[in-house]
């Protein structure tokens, strides 16, 4: 049972200028020099998702990511700015569910969803060493 309830609504957003670091280029994709890479954008959807809820939970909590679904729709140009906002749409006790918009000085240029779950950190690493032995 979850101890945490949260308002849906909640909101984060995120921004950023695209750097060469974002681009396509930097993560393989050679044909693509100077565009917003897709994995970049997940990253600040997930960025802008982990602020929303990450603050507002007591020590030794935070949320990790199951889930994420996006549509990269539009190119962003290395010097634009991008704007990503994250809004919790379903809570199912420790399940969140955030809905993700990303923009561009243009326009849209992404949409998805993002599944997150409430969990005690030092659980979560003790899990983690037992599976690693």
């Amino acid at each position: 049972m979850n101890q945490f309830k949260f308002e849906l609504g909640t909101k984060s957003v995120v921004q950023k200028r695209i750097t060469r670091e974002d681009t396509a280029l930097n993560f393989g994709s050679g044909a693509l020099k100077n565009l917003l890479a897709t994995p970049t954008l997940a990253a600040l959807m997930i960025e802008a998702a982990v602020k929303a809820i990450d603050p507002r939970l007591p020590n030794g909590y935070i949320t990790i990511g199951r889930s994420i679904d996006i549509l990269h729709e539009n190119p962003s140009v290395q010097g634009m700015t991008v704007t990503v906002s994250a809004e919790l749409i379903e809570q199912h006790d420790s399940k969140l569910v955030f809905d993700l918009k990303a923009y561009d000085e243009l326009g849209e240029i992404g949409k998805g969803r993002h599944e997150r779950y409430v969990v005690n950190h030092d659980v979560l690493m003790n899990k983690v060493d037992e599976r690693c032995r």
